[in-house]
């Protein structure tokens, strides 16, 4: 699907445009609104905005949202449901390790992420989603709890981290179970350096505990692509161990083992009923964001 076409504002998106904005919250709206200014309905039973019937006000419902021609009409009080009033609980899983400082076109596999999860927690505020966030590296960094009121703690709290140590992912995600004996969505943002089973095995608590688990795989363009020409020393943003490489000669082989890597994780993410999807830090949002409606209506519709 070439989102470039169905959303007009697409170039708003660009992450290396985005960068260039200060504050995640604007940010965010920018993505959301202009994503959702650009669609006409989104075509995800479950997950769009779109109006779906009334219901009685209720004492606590949100006046933004009463019918008021209907109140013209009958004297009463309805209020607008919407295909996605869930309430889920929703939190973001946010490796933070030291390799997700990565960026050869400007733009961090940390930034990225950053961009992604701010927009994805500003959407699902917009559906009365209670939002929240877990950050990582070989250790829980900080936490904020799903919360219907949190939307400024999260964007606070992704505003504030830095990649600085070595990451893993068995000690923090088993921390992390405890966090989440709530059903709900947790979507997990890492660039996934460490062999896949060791990946799926440190999420499958989080999946059988009854939530639905996605997982969002960013990488750099280099580092799915191998441009490089020129013999130099590489070296590993986790261990800082500096290799000697000649580039032309490992090319093919690095490449063949990055997607070897991809597809393992992919299918056994798939084998766990935990959705998976790659991106490229080149990527606009907006690809995110319908990734991330279609793996809700998926969701919705399993339940």
């Amino acid at each position: 699907m070439d989102t470039a076409q169905i959303t007009p504002g697409s170039r708003f998106v660009d992450p290396k445009v985005l960068a260039r904005i200060g504050s995640l919250d604007l940010l965010a709206r920018t993505v959301v609104d202009g994503f959702i200014n650009g669609l006409h309905k989104a075509p995800y039973l479950g997950v769009s905005i779109d109006f779906a019937e009334h219901r009685g006000y209720m004492p606590g419902d949100d006046i933004r949202f009463i019918d008021w021609r209907v109140f013209a009409r009958t004297d009463r009080f309805y209020v607008k449901q919407f295909e996605a009033d869930t309430n889920t609980n929703f939190s973001v899983l946010f490796d933070v390790s030291r390799s997700m400082s990565f960026g050869s076109k400007g733009i961090t596999k940390l930034d990225y992420g950053r961009f992604l999860a701010a927009c994805l927690t500003y959407f699902c505020t917009k559906q009365r989603d209670r939002v929240g966030i877990v950050t990582f590296d070989d250790d829980i960094v900080a936490r904020v709890p799903p919360s219907a009121k949190h939307l400024e703690v999260v964007l606070h709290t992704l505003d504030r981290i830095q990649a600085g140590r070595p990451g893993s992912f068995e000690r923090p995600l088993f921390k992390a179970t405890e966090f989440f004996k709530r059903r709900g969505i947790l979507l997990v943002i890492s660039d996934f350096y460490d062999e896949p089973q060791v990946v799926v095995d440190a999420l499958k608590p989080l999946r059988y505990g009854g939530n639905d688990v996605m997982v969002f795989h960013v990488l750099d363009p280099a580092e799915i692509d191998f441009p490089y020409d020129d013999a130099t020393s590489f070296q590993d943003l986790e261990t800082e161990r500096k290799m000697p490489v000649v580039p032309e000669k490992l090319r093919e082989q690095y490449r063949q083992l990055i997607q070897e890597h991809i597809s393992t994780l992919s299918k056994l993410c798939g084998q766990n009923r935990i959705d998976y999807a790659l991106f490229n830090t080149a990527q606009s949002l907006d690809h995110a964001l319908f990734q991330f409606l279609a793996m809700r209506a998926k969701l919705s519709r399993m339940r």
